[in-house]
């Protein structure tokens, strides 16, 4: 930031040139900071205070008291609680045996098992309840199936139970992706060693491999835990509203923006997606869970015998039949005339897609724009942090990495009643438009919510440039904007492409944010669409039909990110050969 020209030995101090200061990194850094701070730390500020001062000001505990001393509050708090805690459990259980069945062993079609297993993620949850009450509900097809077989059915699908069931099914995967990644990288010289003295089967499992995976576990328990604990759209969908999301989201629509109780649920949220976070890291601190040996052989796979092999595979294949239930049913339905106490849809129709493209062209178009948008301004601005950090001197620069990562245990549902809360009465500028009626407000919250996605990889693609090569550009008469334009993002497109894909899925799917944010029908994206189709049965085949289409958005966004990923990598790979 600072350079000094060099002084000969014979001239005095007033002859000396004067310090030439960089601003250009300090301008770039203060705009980050302004926008972090205006959609970021402010909204999400105002929301805390609110919960701590009365409506003159004064510094208060009372709205906690009033919480805490209200029954159905209570009874909401505990039961969030418990259905976050028991969907980490549930989630452990499908997640554990998969990932170390698919690492440990050898498994025949383990890269597929893998790959189904992520699909879940790209499908909102919501949208699966709906599914997974026609599978698995008291009417469902699988209820119906063992009436008739064994004369009992099983109420999976009731209450918190059911809450629990579909959250455990489609947060399943963020266990399993860190887990296998873990597994994968174990020494196997530590298992060899345990061998040698006698540890096998379950003790080996879980005296040697799962300590060791252990990081890569809890990583993903936490990420489960506050999605679970933050998610407004399940419940809701489930007629199930003794939950600490539904009370906020009922509270703010209903009573106002002004009901005090709104704020005190917010912070609560916050505070247990920062309190999961932090115990995560706190459990792994003062523990070395590193390797003795750079490049050493990963676990020794084995092969399974005959009745291991039949209960790998019997296991393998109910897990993927459960956790796929909700894309099937989704598809079924959206195909469906009639399906009502029946295995299967009595009778079939694409007029539901025609419905959906008829009356709902604008809420795809509306995500698409939302989300393209907030993707572009996630991958500039995780460039921006990312060029601070690693090419800049700037004092406390590592802080603005923090700031972003904030957005992580912040839940949708409270960064938009922040939104609402400062925002109102401002106007868009140089117009008459109120800010929350416009469609702003809910793109920059897709874009905030989804920056950490896209900072981590702008960052890991910067982290791959050598300086040398911008030195080399530098000493051929490039500027610095020229270097960044003809040099940086080039060799950085790999990772920004990647960014840029990643958050543009995730907001697809986005709707705890939204649900608080849209004003008019007209700014609806297709999150909203589904859950306004979903609360009749007559509109539950358009929306599955939606949800299909907002699953392909999805799936296709996913395909494409491996495949940017993977063309970034060709380059390294023809030059390490």
């Amino acid at each position: 930031a600072v350079m000094t020209a060099p002084v000969t030995p014979g001239e005095s101090g007033a002859a000396r040139p004067r310090r030439q200061i960089a601003w250009g990194p300090w301008v770039l850094a203060g705009l980050v900071l302004a926008f972090l701070g205006v959609f970021l730390l402010l909204p999400v500020g105002q929301v805390i205070y609110t919960a701590f001062v009365t409506e003159t000001g004064a510094p208060t505990l009372g709205h906690f008291a009033n919480f805490f001393g209200q029954t159905l509050l209570r009874e909401s708090f505990m039961n969030s609680l418990t259905v976050a805690l028991a969907s980490v459990f549930f989630a452990s259980v499908i997640a554990i045996p998969l990932a170390y069945l698919t690492v440990r062993f050898e498994f025949r079609g383990a890269l597929l098992i893998q790959t189904l297993g992520v699909l879940p993620l790209i499908m909102p949850p919501f949208v699966g309840a709906v599914a997974l009450q026609l599978i698995f509900g008291r009417s469902g097809s699988v209820n119906l199936l063992l009436n008739d077989w064994f004369g009992f059915t099983v109420p999976i699908m009731d209450g918190l139970v059911g809450v629990t069931f579909v959250e455990s099914i489609h947060y399943f995967p963020f266990i399993l992706l860190n887990l296998v990644a873990a597994m994968r990288n174990i020494d196997g010289a530590m298992e060899e060693s345990a061998l040698n003295l006698g540890a096998k089967g379950w003790r080996l499992f879980w005296r040697i491999i799962f300590p060791l995976s252990l990081p890569g576990y809890l990583a993903g328990a936490a990420l489960v835990f506050v999605k679970v604990f933050d998610d407004l759209g399940t419940p809701l969908v489930m007629g199930v509203t003794n939950m600490l999301a539904p009370q906020a989201y009922l509270r703010i629509t209903s009573v106002g923006i002004e009901d005090p109780l709104g704020y005190v649920i917010s912070v609560i949220m916050i505070a247990f997606s920062i309190l999961a976070l932090w115990m995560a890291a706190r459990v792994m601190k003062g523990k070395d869970y590193s390797t003795l040996q750079k490049g050493g052989n990963s676990l020794q796979r084995r092969q399974l015998r005959g009745w291991e092999s039949a209960l790998a595979y019997g296991w393998v294949v109910f897990v993927l039949l459960v956790t796929l239930a909700p894309h099937i049913g989704i598809l079924l339905m959206s195909f469906s005339k009639v399906w009502s106490y029946s295995v299967l849809p009595d009778s079939y129709t694409i007029a539901h897609y025609g419905t959906v493209f008829t009356d709902s062209k604008l809420m795809i178009y509306n995500t698409l724009k939302y989300c393209l948008m907030a993707a572009g301004l996630d991958i500039i601005l995780g460039t921006a942090i990312a060029y601070l950090i690693y090419r800049t001197q700037l004092p406390a620069r590592q802080w603005l990495d923090y700031i972003a990562s904030i957005a992580l245990a912040i839940p949708g549902l409270v960064l938009a009643i922040g939104y609402l809360r400062m925002f109102k009465g401002v106007n868009v500028p140089f117009t008459d438009t109120p800010m929350v009626a416009t469609w702003l407000l809910i793109m920059i919250a897709y874009a905030v919510r989804r920056l950490p996605y896209a900072l981590r990889s702008c960052m890991a693609a910067l982290q791959q440039v050598h300086i040398s090569l911008e030195e080399a550009a530098n000493s051929l008469g490039a500027g610095k904007i020229s270097t960044v334009r003809r040099v940086m993002v080039p060799l950085m497109m790999g990772g920004i492409l990647a960014g840029f894909v990643t958050s543009f899925i995730t907001a697809a799917v986005e709707l705890s944010a939204t649900i608080l944010l849209t004003s008019a029908q007209s700014q609806a994206p297709m999150s909203y669409g589904i859950y306004l189709y979903m609360q009749s049965i007559s509109g539950r085949g358009p929306g599955a039909a939606l949800g299909v289409i907002a699953v392909a958005v999805v799936a296709l966004g996913t395909y494409l990110s491996h495949r940017v990923i993977e063309k970034s990598r060709e380059p390294v790979r023809a030059s390490h050969e």
